[in-house]
Order: C-alpha cells, then sequence, then structure tokens
C-alpha cells in the first residue's frame, strides 16, 4: 500500500494514533505536509500513557525546544504519553533539565569545541583514508556499512574516550539497545544496558588507577577532584558519550552516501565543488531523517502558549525535528535536496539547550567521510535494489543494516 493511502485523514480537533505509520526507509510520512498546513499542533495518542500535542511547524518545533517550562527530566520513569513500556536506564543528561543539564553540559562541551574538533581533523582523516583503502582492496564491490560506515565513528569515539576498540561488540550490545528503544522486548534492553554498564564502570575504575590523557580520565578526575558529577552521573554520560558518538555517526554516514548516490546531480556537483561540503553536510542533515524524529516527550511544568494552543500543567508535548526540517515557511522547496542551499538553520542536531554537545564533531566526521569516498571512488555505485534494502528503523536512528556498493 502506497505510505499516502495509509495517513489517517487531517480532521481539525481529532485524536490520532501516533506513531501515524511504520518508519519506511527514510521516507518521510506525507501526513506531516497536510498536519503543518491545516494542523500544525495537534493531538495525539501514544501506545502507553495517554495523548499528547505534537507539533510539527518548525516555529512551534524551536519554540518549544527553547521553553524552559517544558521538562525533559519529567518523563523520566513516569507513566506519561510515550512509544514504549516503562524502562529505568542510564537517562543522564539527555533526560535533564537546568540547572543540572548546566552542570554537566559544561563539562562536555569543553571536548568538543570547534578548535579541539579541527585538531582532531587530521587523525579523523587519516582513519578514513585506512577505511577507504580496505574498502578499495575487497573490490570490485563491498558492503559499505561494515566495512567504512561503521569503524570510522566507532574508532574515532573510541580513541577520544579512551575506550578499547577491541571491546566493540561489548559496548555495541549495549549502544545498540539504546538506539533501537522500543524495538527490542523490555529484558532484552534491560540486560544490554545493564552489560554497558557495567562494563563503563569496570572501565572507569581501570582508569582511576591508571590515568590517562583521554576524555574519560577526565571525567573521572572532574568526579573526584572537583565534586563536579555523581558517580552514577559519571557512568551515564559515558554511555550516552559512547553510544551517541558512534552509532548516529555510522548510520549517517551510510545515509549521506545512500541519499547521494540516489541524487547523482547533486554528487556530481559535489565532486565538482568540494569546497561545498560543509553546506552539503548540513543540507543532508536537514533532508535526511534520522530516527522518528520524536524521541521523547515533554511535560508542562505550569501552563503555556504553544501554536495558538494553550498547554495546560502536565500535559505533554511532542515535537516532530524532521517535519520542521521540511517546512515551506523557512526552507524553499524543503522536499528538494540542494546542497547549494545557504542559512540552512536546520534542527538535525535539535535546539536549545539540549542542542547536540557533539554536533562539531559529527559535521567534521561526515565531511570527512565523504571526502574520502569521494576521492578514493571517482566512480561509486549501488549494488543493491531499494527494495533489497535491510532497514534499521527505531526511535533514534534509521539507516541500512547493509549497503553493497561497487566502483
Amino acid at each position: 500500500m502506497p505510505a499516502s493511502e495509509s495517513q489517517c485523514p487531517v480532521v481539525h480537533g481529532a485524536v490520532r494514533d501516533f506513531p501515524f505509520t511504520p518508519i519506511d526507509g527514510l521516507v518521510i510520512e506525507p501526513i506531516l505536509a497536510e498536519l503543518r498546513r491545516e494542523e500544525p499542533l495537534s493531538r495525539i495518542r501514544l501506545p502507553y500513557g495517554g495523548e499528547a500535542w505534537l507539533a510539527t511547524r518548525y516555529q512551534d518545533v524551536r519554540d518549544a525546544l527553547a521553553d524552559p517550562r517544558l521538562s525533559r527530566a519529567a518523563v523520566v520513569n513516569a507513566d506519561v504519553p510515550r512509544r514504549q513500556e516503562m524502562r529505568v536506564g542510564p537517562e543522564g543528561i539527555m533526560y535533564m533539565d537546568p540547572p543540572d543539564h548546566s552542570r554537566l553540559r559544561r563539562l562536555l562541551t569543553k571536548a568538543f569545541t570547534r578548535r579541539r574538533v579541527e585538531m582532531l581533523r587530521p587523525r579523523v582523516a587519516q582513519i578514513a583514508a585506512e577505511l577507504a583503502e580496505n574498502l578499495a582492496s575487497q573490490g570490485p564491490g563491498a558492503d559499505l556499512v561494515a566495512t567504512f560506515s561503521w569503524p570510522l565513528p566507532t574508532r574515532v569515539i573510541c580513541e577520544l574516550l579512551g575506550v578499547p576498540y577491541e571491546d566493540r561488540e561489548i559496548f555495541s550490545r549495549g549502544a545498540d539497545a539504546l538506539m533501537q528503544g522500543d524495538t527490542l522486548p523490555h529484558a532484552e534492553f534491560t540486560a544490554r544496558i545493564n552489560e554497558l554498564c557495567v562494563y563503563l564502570a569496570r572501565l572507569i575504575a581501570q582508569r582511576r588507577a591508571r590515568p590517562t590523557g583521554d576524555m574519560l580520565t577526565a571525567l573521572i578526575q572532574a568526579r573526584d577532584e572537583e565534586d563536579r558529577l555523581t558517580e552514577q552521573e559519571l557512568v551515564s554520560v559515558s554511555v550516552v558519550l559512547l553510544a551517541g558518538g558512534h552509532e548516529t555517526t555510522a548510520n549517517q554516514i551510510t545515509n549521506f552516501l545512500y541519499t547521494l548516490l540516489r541524487h547523482p546531480g547533486q554528487l556530481a556537483l559535489l565532486r565538482e565543488k568540494p569546497e561545498l561540503m560543509p553546506q552539503a553536510v548540513d543540507e543532508l542533515m536537514r533532508y535526511i531523517p534520522l530516527g522518528t524524529g520524536h524521541h521523547a516527550a515533554m511535560i508542562a511544568t505550569e501552563e503555556l502558549e504553544l501554536g495558538g494552543h494553550k498547554i495546560a500543567e502536565g500535559e505533554s508535548v511532542y515535537v516532530h525535528i524532521h517535519s520542521a526540517n521540511r517546512d515551506h515557511e523557512v526552507f524553499e522547496n524543503p522536499d528538494d535536496l540542494d546542497l547549494t542551499r545557504a542559512d540552512n538553520h536546520h534542527m538535525g542536531f535539535g535546539h536549545g539547550v539540549h542542542f547536540c554537545v557533539g554536533a562539531q564533531l559529527a559535521r567534521m566526521e561526515l565531511g570527512v567521510a565523504l571526502e574520502a569516498v569521494l576521492n578514493r571512488f571517482p566512480i561509486l555505485e549501488l549494488d543493491i535494489a531499494d527494495e533489497a534494502i535491510g532497514w534499521r528503523s527505531s526511535l533514534l536512528v534509521r539507516g541500512p543494516l547493509v549497503l553493497p556498493v561497487r566502483w
């Protein structure tokens, strides 16, 4: 059934079951365009916890993410509207409000400044070139995911944090569980998260005994010498950095290359004008939906107005990032991929206090990854039909599980 036939009609005031349709590759649900136009703040019914508001228009999404009266901390272990069963996990900084969120974020932003990220660029470029050469050695065709997209950000975050790369099978199980969210059975989710936390707790103990110059050691020193975070926060921040530092970027590297190969005119333009790479990275971040675009609810701590509607204290609000990034009021021809797009104020990295702390690192890694592949392979094509691609689809990430390419 075509996606458009499976959409709920936009009837003002209706409460729609949410999510509207299953995730389908990198497709954005057509009903979102209708909602932005007809009912930008609508009512939805989640599988667990009841009803919530859904913001689909750019300005409303931006306003909601910047409003301190909409709390993420209030959803932790609470029976609020949600897509999954209630789960207890290392929520950490992603589910904190200021001032606790601000305290932890200040610790992390020092490691991800533009200057520090640029200092990492030569090493990231070296790793990317090695992986591209390894991909070429398997030719004339190979799987881009396993050979290039996945190892690159995994090696980078391991070196940055001080996590042994050879332990990737151990920590990847837990990181993958966090990214999958509602697609895993509760018992398996809990077991994987516990395994990851135990692993990191042991690694933290090793770093305490034998400090090094990595980021994990710096966090331990902030805990032990400066008392700037608790032991639980130390573990949870490490989990978020390790999981977010490789899973999201790995999927986006694959998504970027898949999308460019499906837009040969834009790919040719980027090959012809490599100076467009920074704009290309931001445009691909805007254009490609990573995850569902609506990870978790926020709870109103007092009455407020959003998009012309009153939100009562205690009500839940969801925002749809991917819908906001396709808003005609903000982006000209938003459904077109345009690598020359200027003033691209997309929200692919979020907005407000929860703007992705690693955005600078992700931008650099994504650009370096594209450069390495395009430089090494003057000709590159997909070696699989779209209908044969198996897709990862979860709350936080989506992308091809395997992507054969040929050259």
